[in-house]
């Protein structure tokens, strides 16, 4: 499951979708968005993305990931539009019979999409707002 949405994600219908009876292991990682960054405080987020290209490189990932682990399934969910504090921006959710593949393959991919997927964050301030570029 790859996807760019703009509603909030739905964590708990994103593992149920892709969890397996031979799974031992689901491991996730929910980025949330935060009130502060850089001493600032954060008011709230927007994201944008080149949309076809930024879906395509997602399923690279995904791939690149069933390839290089002994996983079942990766799905890699992203939001779209303004985030306020609290929401999910991104979810990476990762099944697998094993705890370690699952861990390994989930932070890839979230790594690699924060590095090479066409997403970009601007974060507004109180006293400003500023694109954020490659940043953890």
């Amino acid at each position: 499951m790859i996807a760019l949405i703009r509603e909030p994600i739905g964590r708990e219908a994103v593992v149920q979708r892709l969890r397996q009876d031979r799974d031992g292991a689901i491991v996730a990682f929910d980025g949330v968005v935060r009130d502060h960054a850089m001493g600032k405080t954060v008011r709230y987020l927007e994201y944008e993305a080149y949309e076809d290209m930024a879906l395509k490189q997602m399923e690279a990932i995904r791939r690149t990931a069933l390839e290089r682990w002994p996983i079942t399934d990766m799905a890699i969910v992203h939001r779209l539009g303004r985030l306020e504090i609290g929401e999910s921006s991104v979810l990476v959710v990762v099944t697998a019979p094993h705890r370690r593949p699952a861990f390994e393959a989930c932070q890839f991919g979230i790594d690699t999409v924060k590095k090479t997927v066409p997403i970009w964050k601007k974060e507004f301030y109180t006293s400003g707002e500023a694109w954020i570029e490659g940043q953890s």
